[in-house]
Parts: structure tokens; C-alpha cells; sequence
């Protein structure tokens, strides 16, 4: 078993769930100006905490992944 410290525990706790954000529910969540410079609001993901917090929401899959492994997180796609 892997040991860990508090900036890297050894638990699931860096893991986090991306998956596609639906256009209705971006509107929901984003306020109206931060969709208006989108190309495809079907586009977006978002990147979500094992506690279900949303931590961001980016245009496009891969720039999800990027920005989690960037933060050292572990990212899962959800369908």
C-alpha cells in the first residue's frame, strides 16, 4: 500500500470526475455573459470533486484532463 502526506494522500481524495456539461445545465450554472463568447455550448465539460463539488468548467475533453492532471489530480471520465 502506498503511504501518503497531507499535500499527496495516499487515497482517492485526488481523484476527480469529468464529463460532459449539457448546454441547458452550463446554462444553469454559468452566469449568461460567460456564454456568449462560446463557439459550441454542447462543448463544454466540466471536472467535478469526489465530494461533487464543481471545481471547473472548460471548453473541450482534453483541456478537462489538462487542467486536472495539472493540479496533480487523478481525472475519470463519467458518461
Amino acid at each position: 500500500m502506498t503511504q501518503g502526506s497531507k499535500e499527496f494522500p495516499a487515497t482517492d481524495e485526488r481523484l476527480v470526475y469529468i464529463r460532459a456539461l449539457g448546454a441547458a445545465e452550463a446554462r444553469q450554472l454559468l452566469p449568461p455573459d460567460a456564454l456568449a463568447d462560446l463557439s459550441d455550448d454542447e462543448g463544454l465539460f466540466v471536472v467535478t470533486s469526489a465530494e461533487g463539488q464543481n471545481l471547473a468548467i472548460v471548453e473541450g475533453r482534453d483541456a478537462a484532463y489538462a487542467a486536472a492532471l495539472a493540479h496533480d489530480f487523478r481525472p475519470v471520465s463519467v458518461h
